[in-house]
């Protein structure tokens, strides 16, 4: 286990780095179920190594060992982790755990008040029309969602540019990319090293939206244009927590609307579910290794205990020591 558990540890890392910048360059759509399928495992393998060391690291101290009836000296002997590395473990796994919960609530309300907003438009149609100069566009995830767009803003836009805006709009509603924002949102709140993949990822799902636009509409020159004047015409409305047209780096989004559809290339997509399945295994061994660690410091316990009870002139343990006996008898056949 010593080698195993910090496996997920160092894929991590790396996927962290590497991530966030192919992803900026494959088509959106793959794209953003890689990053979200990354974030996810990575951050389940974050908890379960930190798990892991802490306690196989606290396992070690006196207290602990007597009430899981194990041996001290033989978990020791088998896993030396520090007490060191198990207390930064244990107050980093704590700091995840707090950290999710706040994140947790936070994403609960936002949604929930979104959704709550979508519910209070007037009519029963997609698109809902605001009578504000404000230049402003944006989905609000419901059941169904809205597509809500101020007059300023269509005001901006001509027609083709207004067909473009709705549609990507659209796009984010039936993607339902609310849904990654907050994989993206809880992950980065148990290990702040994945918001790389959490900035690339809204960059992605904004990608996404306007190929979508692009193929809805015909004309990529045309979406790069509405990209353009919708951001400068929302650059002081923008609004924070919605997906809106304007999201993401623009220029980066223009340029990529001007030139070619990226290629769909098999290597980097590969690599990557390569990487999170060794993840996935390297954990898994790591559980198992600590389920026999412990296993076998109980045996040794027992044994060390079965023993004294056999020695001569040995005064008869109490009763946990006859059950101790018992079940080593009961193990050896």
């Amino acid at each position: 286990m010593t080698i195993s558990v910090y496996v997920p540890l160092l894929i991590t890392f790396v996927l962290a780095v590497l991530a966030p910048r192919a992803a900026r360059r494959l088509p959106p759509r793959p794209s953003a179920w890689s990053l979200a399928c990354a974030a996810l495992v990575t951050a389940i393998g974050w908890l379960g190594s930190l798990a892991l060391l802490a306690f196989t690291g606290l396992a070690q101290i006196p207290e602990v060992a007597r009430e899981g009836h194990w041996s001290v000296s033989a978990l020791r002997a088998e896993d030396p982790v520090s007490l060191a590395v198990a207390a930064l473990s244990a107050a980093a796994l704590t700091w995840s755990a707090v950290s999710l919960g706040v994140a947790t609530v936070r994403q609960v309300r936002q949604v929930l008040q979104a959704r709550q907003e979508c519910a209070r438009m007037l009519g029963d149609t997609e698109l809902t029309v605001l009578d504000d100069e404000v230049p402003r566009a944006f989905a609000l995830p419901g059941a169904p969602g809205r597509i809500v767009v101020s007059r300023g803003m269509l005001r901006s836009l001509s027609d083709e540019e207004r067909a473009a805006l709705l549609a990507h709009e659209r796009a984010h509603l039936r993607g339902r990319h609310y849904l990654f924002q907050v994989v993206w949102h809880l992950t980065t709140a148990v290990n702040p090293l994945l918001r790389p993949m959490a900035d690339a990822g809204a960059f992605v799902l904004e990608r996404w939206a306007d190929e979508a636009a692009a193929a809805r509409v015909g004309s990529r020159t045309v979406v790069a244009r509405a990209v353009g004047r919708a951001a400068l015409a929302t650059s002081a409305a923008a609004r924070p927590g919605v997906l809106a047209a304007t999201g993401g780096p623009v220029p980066q989004r223009v340029r990529a609307l001007l030139a070619p559809p990226p290629p769909l290339r098999a290597l980097p997509f590969a690599a990557g579910a390569l990487l999170l399945t060794v993840c996935c295994a390297s954990l898994a061994n790591a559980a198992s290794d600590s389920d026999q660690m412990v296993e076998r410091a109980q045996r040794a316990r027992c044994l060390a205990h079965v023993m004294a009870m056999d020695a001569p002139g040995v005064a008869r343990p109490p009763q946990d020591f006859d059950d101790c006996r018992d079940h080593h008898g009961h193990r050896d056949h």
